[in-house]
């Protein structure tokens, strides 16, 4: 198979010891600037899986995110913001990744080489044709998120990928593959850097433009978003405030006595 890691190529900047803090700095930004534009070319990619989660979702399916190391921390970031966010159950967005939650904060040696592993972590939430499922690997290789797509594809369940290396294993596993090719890293290898801002850009889109044709936004404001500190009460109270023109005493008193800014707007305009 021809397939060269772009992500593990060298980095277009060398003696970076020897780099002023500036000269650092200004070099990274100069690469990151590139991420979005490599976003860019695979829209029509991004917005034909998004059409298959959005469709599975409605029927009631949940999103699976599986992936290993910075990729799988990355999944389970996005899926663990869907429900304060938009209000969603905890159960339609979930991400797994190699080694468990323990691998969130510490590196589990070799949990991403089983190539069965990310199966079985699958089955154990009773997966079934009504979900989706999208691997991320940075390098499109990783054997725990390969296998898991492999075993899905056997099973009759959709699946996606991210992934930031052309023509990967992982790639030819998903029936609707995302392939953000970033380039080399600045530090050579380093892919929670520019292939880590990529994934996360491509997450935000997916979740978010799932949830909005899900109804969870009205107009622009998250109006479904759990309540649970203060700073995101006073946002609730001035949603209120703007879209029924009342004041922030008012809104106030309207927010305390429902559950959610939609129950209010839904009960005040009725």
């Amino acid at each position: 198979m021809n397939f060269k890691k772009t992500t593990e190529s060298s980095s277009n900047y060398d003696d970076l010891e020897n780099m002023s803090v500036s000269e650092l700095l200004k070099n990274i930004n100069k690469e990151d600037r590139t991420v979005p534009l490599a976003v860019e070319k695979q829209l029509p990619q991004i917005e034909a899986l998004v059409e298959q989660v959005v469709a599975k979702l409605k029927n009631g399916g949940r999103l699976f995110y599986i992936g290993a190391g910075t990729s799988g921390r990355l999944g389970i970031v996005d899926a663990s913001e869907c429900p304060p966010t938009f209000g969603v159950p905890h159960d339609l967005v979930i991400g797994l990744m190699a080694g468990g939650d323990k691998a969130m904060r510490k590196a589990v040696e070799f949990a991403e080489d089983s190539y069965d592993q990310g199966w079985e972590d699958l089955k154990s939430y009773a997966i079934t044709s009504e979900d989706i499922v999208i691997g991320i690997a940075a390098s499109g290789t990783t054997p725990y998120v390969v296998g898991a797509l492999d075993h899905c594809n056997s099973h009759g369940i959709i699946t996606g990928c991210i992934t930031c290396n052309q023509g990967s294993p992982l790639a030819k596993q998903a029936k609707f593959p995302i392939e953000v090719v970033v380039g080399p890293e600045f530090v050579t290898g380093s892919s929670r850097m520019k292939a880590g801002t990529a994934q996360k850009l491509v997450l935000n889109m997916i979740t978010t433009s799932t949830m909005i044709q899900l109804g969870r936004v009205k107009g622009n404001k998250m109006v479904d978003m759990q309540l649970s500190n203060n700073k995101l009460v006073d946002r609730g109270i001035k949603m209120i405030m703007d879209e029924l023109s009342v004041s922030y005493e008012e809104a106030e008193k309207l927010l305390k006595d429902n559950d959610s800014v939609r129950d209010v707007i839904k009960k005040y305009r009725k």
